[in-house]
């Protein structure tokens, strides 16, 4: 899969870029199901609010076979692969949790930032690709970002160990208010399938979901493999050390993955 020259145009400019049910109601039925039961499973790799809500579950790609191939897909790895002009590696892997009633905040922040301060990468050549796993509405606490603050740099941040259970290096509210006057803020939405790219200096967050509805997405964090990170002070369940470029699989095999499972459970 390629994108045109509009699509690319509109990344390098607004600094992200959206694609409407690039996946089936086949293929994200299946990853929804995984989805909720790594959550339940007591692993050290999930993070949770702390109400006790599942909020993140990283390296699942390492551990389940859906999500292995997800990490694998030519329609995501081949665009990333087209903007940057090479292979690509693995650098994190999570399923992000927006649970029903409880899923709290992600503020606002710069994702090369973290990167760069925590993991030692070189550059912002590194993407970060969402999978909607449930429908994505204006009111479960959809992504936030700004158009065009890529275009700033690394900004000032502060490392936040207080607001959530997850730390995160987090932009001040002047900042926010400055870059939200020039770029505005959107909040793509959709329905499960919908796959949004957007740039590792892109400001974006999240408010909480106080809604009935769950809002669980993937996120493929994409490097370009001479982009490889050089300092990591992470586990590498949260940034990986395995620098092999990826071969994408099929791009029926998730789909066929889905079928075995169905045929296996009737």
């Amino acid at each position: 899969m390629r994108l045109n020259q509009q699509q690319l145009d509109q990344f390098r400019t607004e600094g992200w870029l959206f694609l409407p049910e690039l996946f089936t109601p086949e293929e994200t039925a299946v990853l929804g199901r995984e989805a909720e039961a790594i959550f339940h499973t007591p692993r050290e790799e999930i993070w949770r609010e702390r109400t006790g809500a599942p909020r993140t579950a990283f390296a699942a790609h390492t551990y389940n076979e859906a999500f292995r191939l997800l990490g694998a897909h030519p329609r995501l790895i081949e665009p990333i692969e087209q903007v940057f002009g090479e292979h690509l590696y693995m650098h994190q892997f999570k399923i992000n949790a927006k649970a029903a009633f409880d899923g709290d905040v992600w503020q606002w922040h710069q994702d090369y930032g973290t990167w760069a301060r925590d993991d030692g990468m070189p550059e912002p050549r590194a993407m970060n690709i969402a999978v909607f796993v449930d429908e994505v509405m204006p009111i479960n606490g959809p992504l936030m970002l700004v158009p065009r603050s890529h275009t700033e740099g690394v900004l000032a941040a502060g490392h936040d160990l207080a607001t959530t259970s997850y730390p995160l290096w987090t932009l001040d509210q002047d900042t926010v208010t400055r870059l939200v006057a020039q770029g505005g803020i959107v909040a793509p939405t959709g329905k499960p399938g919908g796959v949004m790219m957007f740039h590792g200096n892109l400001v974006h967050g999240s408010a909480g979901n106080i809604t009935p509805y769950p809002r669980k997405i993937v996120y493929l964090t994409l490097n370009a493999v001479s982009n490889h990170i050089r300092t990591p002070t992470r586990p590498d369940w949260i940034a990986h050390r395995d620098f092999t470029p990826i071969v994408p699989v099929a791009d029926d095999a998730l789909a066929a993955y889905a079928r075995g499972w169905r045929a296996a459970a009737a």
